[in-house]
C-alpha cells in the first residue's frame, strides 16, 4: 500500500491536470474498504458451519435449570445466511406462553373430555378425535416439575425417573405381575407381564420354540394392547423391531412408559378404523391378554390383523381363552364361555385361511398363507381397493387379497438395503431401483453431515427416540441403523406417492400422519425430530405455527430438531421459533452455501411448569 501511495504522489500533478485524480481516489478508497471488511468477516467467524456443537447434559439436575438454559441461549452457532437477523428477534416476534400445568400430558386427538362425546360401542370413543381449528392450544406444553432427561439406552429399558411420568397406578394394580415398581425417585421395569410371570425373555424363548425368531425371517412385529411394552423391549436384543400400541389411558399411561423406556410405541386402538399401517407390514402380530374381543363383530379385528400381516406371517395369542381348561377359575369365567370364545376364534382363523401351527401351554400360533389361490375360505375377498389406505379408513369386513406375484422378502438385515418388493413390482409410482439406491447413498451423506453440525447425534446414548416427519423411502432411518437409536418413520397422508410399505419392507417401522393434526403420542416422547420439506409440503394447508407447536409438544426438553427446506421458508420459521423457547440457527446445505435449501438446527431449552425461568408466562 505504501508503494501505491508513493506512485500516486509522484504523478499527482499530471492527474490533477487531467481531472482523473478524484475518480482514482474514490476507487482506491472503495478497494481498501472492501479488503478491510473482508478481513474483519473472516477473522470474526468460525471456519465452517460444521463446527457447531451442542453442549447438553444427558441427565440434568432440576436445580440447575437456570444455568442450563443460560448456556443453551449462548450456543456459538455460525451464521451463513445474509438475512438481517435483527428483524427476527425484534419486539414484534410473537411469544408463546406456557400452557396450564394441567396440560402436561395433553394428547390433543385422544383427549379424555372430548372422547366422552363419542360412541362407547366398540371403543370408538378411544379412537382419534382431534380438536377443531379454534380449539387448538396456542401455548407450550410444560414438562412436570422435576423433569429429567431419561436414562440412556440400554439402562432406560429397566429404569425411568418417577417425576417424568408420575403415576403409581400400574405399580399397584400389576404388582403381582411384575410390570413396574416404584423405587424411590425411579421406576423399575423388571420385564414381567400378565402372561409371562417368569419375565419377557423367558416368554420370548417359549415363542422362539414355535416360530423362527433367530434367522431374520421375523423383523417387524406389532404388539396389540402392549402394556408397558416389555415384550417389544426385550425383542430388541434379538434384532426384532416392535410397534407397540395401546389406547390412551388417563391413569396407567402405558404407552408413555414405553416411550420413556426408549421403546417404540403409539397410542392406538382396534375399534372401527384401520390401524395406521400399510398392508403386509408386519412379520408377526402378538396379543398377550390384550383384552381385544377377537371373536366378535364377525371377526373384524382379526381381518384387520390379516391385512397388516405379511404373506406367511404369524399371529401369536396368549391368555384367555388359550389353555382355558387350566386357567378358567382364575379368569373368573365359565368353561362354556371360554370354550365358545376359542371355538369362534378358531373358526374365524380358518375363514382367513390361517393355519394353526401349534398350541403349547399358554401360547397359540397361527400362520397366514402366502397365497389365496388354493384357499377355500368362507370369508369374502374384498373387491379392488387400496389395501394400504389406513388414515381414517373404515375396517373391511372382507378378506384383503394377496398379491398374485409377490416377491419374496429377504431376511434381516439383508432386506434393509435390498430393493424392496414393491419397487421391483413397479407399484410405487416414479420410484425405480436406481432411484432407491441413489436415495440410500444420499441419506448416508446427509446423516454424516448432520453428525458434524450436531455432534451429539453421533454421541452414543444422547438420543434414543427419533422421529422422521417425512420419511419417504426410509433413507434417514437406514443411515442411522448402526447407532443405538430407533426411528419412527412417518409418511404424510398428503403426497400422491405412498411409500410407507417400502419402509416396512426394509425392516423399519412407521405410521401415517397428517401434520395438520396432532400425533398419537404423549408429550416429550422424542429426542430428535427430522423434518425434510415438511413445511413446503403443508404450505397453505395449515398454520406453520400449529405444526411447530405440535413438534414442541412431542419433543423432550433439550431435544433437537433438524428442519430442511427452502431458505426463505426457514427464515419465516425461525421468526416463529424465536418465540417458542427454542435456540436455533440456519446452517448451510451439505453441498455448500450456494444451495437454496438450508437447514434450521434447533435445541429446545429446558424448562418445567415450575421453573424460575418461565418469565411469568405460565397460563
Amino acid at each position: 500500500m505504501a508503494g501505491e501511495w508513493k506512485k500516486l504522489t509522484t504523478t499527482h500533478s499530471s492527474f490533477k491536470r487531467s481531472g482523473v485524480l478524484p475518480i482514482a481516489a474514490v476507487a482506491i478508497l472503495c478497494t481498501a474498504s472492501y479488503l478491510l471488511a473482508l478481513w474483519q468477516h473472516s477473522s470474526g467467524s468460525t471456519s465452517t458451519s460444521t463446527s457447531t456443537l451442542f453442549s447438553l447434559s444427558c441427565n440434568p439436575s432440576p436445580s440447575s435449570s437456570s444455568s442450563r438454559s443460560s448456556s443453551l441461549r449462548t450456543l456459538d452457532f455460525t451464521a451463513h445466511h445474509a438475512a438481517d437477523d435483527t428483524a427476527l428477534t425484534s419486539p414484534e416476534t410473537k411469544k408463546f406462553p406456557a400452557c396450564d400445568p394441567k396440560y402436561s400430558e395433553y394428547t390433543p386427538c385422544e383427549d379424555r373430555d372430548r372422547s366422552l362425546k363419542f360412541d362407547r360401542d366398540r371403543l370408538i370413543y378411544r379412537e382419534r378425535h382431534c380438536p377443531a381449528k379454534n380449539e387448538i392450544l396456542k401455548c407450550l406444553i410444560p414438562a412436570p416439575a422435576g423433569y429429567r432427561n431419561p436414562f440412556p439406552w440400554p439402562a432406560s429399558r429397566g429404569t425411568s425417573w418417577f417425576a417424568n411420568v408420575p403415576h403409581k397406578e400400574l405399580s399397584v394394580e400389576k404388582a403381582v405381575q411384575n410390570w413396574i415398581r416404584v423405587d424411590g425417585d425411579k421406576f423399575r421395569f423388571p420385564g414381567g407381564g400378565t402372561m409371562f410371570p417368569r419375565g419377557a425373555d423367558a416368554y420370548i424363548d417359549d415363542i422362539a420354540k414355535l416360530v423362527p425368531l433367530s434367522d431374520g425371517t421375523i423383523r417387524t412385529v406389532v404388539d396389540t394392547g402392549c402394556g408397558v411394552a416389555s415384550f417389544g423391549a426385550y425383542l430388541l436384543s434379538r434384532d426384532v423391531l416392535t410397534m407397540s400400541f395401546a389406547p390412551r389411558d388417563s391413569h396407567e399411561a402405558q404407552v408413555q412408559f414405553a416411550l420413556e423406556r426408549g421403546v417404540p410405541a403409539m397410542i392406538g386402538v382396534l375399534a372401527s378404523k384401520r390401524l395406521p399401517y400399510p398392508a403386509r407390514a408386519f412379520d408377526m402380530a402378538h396379543c398377550s391378554r390384550c383384552l381385544i374381543p377377537w371373536q366378535l363383530y364377525d371377526g373384524l379385528f382379526l381381518k384387520e390383523i390379516d391385512r397388516i400381516l405379511r404373506p406367511g406371517g404369524y399371529w401369536i395369542l396368549s391368555g384367555p381363552p388359550i389353555h382355558w381348561k387350566k386357567h378358567w377359575r382364575g379368569w373368573e369365567r365359565t368353561q362354556d364361555d371360554l370354550n365358545a370364545e376359542q371355538t369362534a376364534i378358531e373358526s374365524i382363523a380358518r375363514s382367513l385361511c390361517w393355519k394353526k401351527i401349534k398350541e403349547k401351554d399358554d401360547i397359540a400360533v397361527w400362520q397366514k398363507p402366502t397365497t389365496h389361490l388354493h384357499c377355500t375360505a368362507a370369508a369374502a375377498i374384498c373387491p379392488s381397493s387400496n389395501p394400504d389406505a389406513a388414515w381414517y379408513t373404515t375396517m373391511d369386513s372382507c378378506l384383503t387379497p394377496l398379491p398374485t406375484s409377490a416377491t419374496d422378502l429377504k431376511p434381516w438385515p439383508a432386506r434393509l438395503h435390498a430393493i424392496p418388493p414393491r419397487i421391483i413390482a413397479g407399484t410405487i409410482t416414479g420410484i425405480t431401483p436406481e432411484i432407491f439406491t441413489s436415495d440410500s447413498e444420499l441419506w448416508k451423506k446427509r446423516v454424516n453431515y448432520y453428525k458434524t453440525i450436531n455432534s451429539q447425534l453421533g454421541s452414543k446414548g444422547r438420543y434414543r427416540n427419533l422421529l422422521d416427519m417425512n420419511a419417504k423411502l426410509g433413507g434417514f432411518a437406514a443411515a442411522m441403523i448402526d447407532d443405538p437409536v430407533w426411528v419412527m418413520n412417518v409418511v404424510p397422508t398428503l403426497p400422491e406417492v405412498d411409500t410407507l410399505g417400502v419402509v416396512y419392507e426394509r425392516g423399519l417401522i412407521g405410521t401415517y400422519q397428517n401434520w395438520c393434526e396432532a400425533m398419537s403420542t404423549y408429550p416429550r416422547t422424542y429426542d430428535l425430530l427430522h423434518a425434510d420439506a415438511i413445511f413446503t409440503l403443508y404450505r397453505d394447508r395449515c398454520e406453520m405455527e400449529d405444526i411447530l407447536l405440535e413438534m414442541d409438544r412431542i419433543l423432550r426438553p433439550e431435544g433437537s430438531v433438524i428442519i430442511r427446506d427452502d431458505v426463505d421458508l426457514l427464515v419465516k420459521l425461525k421468526s416463529i421459533t424465536d418465540g417458542m423457547r427454542w435456540d436455533s440457527q440456519i446452517i448451510d446445505h451439505e453441498d455448500g452455501p450456494l444451495q437454496r435449501e438450508k437447514i434450521l438446527l434447533v435445541v429446545k431449552t429446558y424448562w418445567t411448569s415450575s421453573s424460575s425461568d418461565n418469565n411469568g408466562e405460565d397460563a
